[in-house]
């Protein structure tokens, strides 16, 4: 098998994901995904779709992170994974969609407002 890419996002979080036959390491900007995310739920939300079909010491993840919160990172690289193990067998699509790891969660913060102090809060109204 050779390479598989992917892509996740979530919020302003990016995971760019490179996936080769090995023994189940998942690597993080260079460190192991446990240093990495130390938070035990982290882990489990990186650790979901690979858990689901049952791949989870078959594949090694190397992964760039980059923007956004530690758990938006969580997220966006459940979704690379996610694509990945789609490309590498088509028929797990399903599964996955069902469980929801194959939607990208398309909420972002909005956009700040001119002469507002942030996107929907106002100023204090003063009657006199």
């Amino acid at each position: 098998m050779e390479v598989v890419n992917a892509i996740g996002r979530r919020k302003a979080a990016i995971a760019r994901i490179f996936v080769s036959e090995g023994k189940g390491q998942i690597t993080i900007n260079k460190k192991d995904y446990q240093v990495y995310f130390p938070l035990d739920q982290l882990q489990y939300i990186v650790m979901q779709p690979l858990n689901l079909l049952e791949l989870a010491d078959r594949y090694d993840i190397k992964v760039n992170l980059t923007g956004g919160g530690i758990k938006g990172q969580a997220e966006a690289l459940r979704l690379a994974i996610s694509r990945a193990m789609v490309q590498i067998d088509p028929e797990s699509k399903k599964v996955l969609r069902a469980n929801g790891f194959m939607t990208r969660d398309p909420r972002v913060v909005e956009r700040k407002k001119p002469g507002r102090p942030k996107a929907r809060k106002r100023f204090q109204f003063s009657k006199r």
